[in-house]
């Protein structure tokens, strides 16, 4: 399935639009990743595991709503949209929402 932040698909005529599709996950932190951050808070440098699981719930999200869309007949997404908020308490866990708009096009 073609998936675009895109309105459009260059050189793709849009058959059909079937609306807007979306998927989400939330990923707890624990405590071993919540020590090693704490660690490079300390000492500079990136977090990697954190990192990860950034990358892991933004994988999920983009699934969840690409299965959507093809459940609605669509073989592409476009306007894809990803937020990212923290939840629960102190910010615990990380939610990622994907949206988009489920189109329909000719010539995949």
């Amino acid at each position: 399935m073609l998936m675009t932040t895109t309105n459009s698909l260059e050189g793709r005529k849009i058959k059909k639009y079937l609306g807007i599709v979306s998927g989400e996950t939330i990923i707890g932190a624990n405590i071993m990743r919540d020590f090693m951050a704490s660690i490079t808070d300390i000492v500079g440098g990136r977090s990697t595991a954190y990192e990860k699981s950034l990358i892991e719930a933004k994988e999920i999200a983009l699934k969840e709503m690409q299965d959507r869309a093809a459940e609605m007949g669509a073989n592409a997404i476009i306007g894809i949209d990803l937020d990212y908020e923290t939840v629960g308490q102190q910010g615990s866990m990380l939610m990622v929402s994907a949206s988009g708009t489920a189109i329909i096009v000719d010539h995949i």
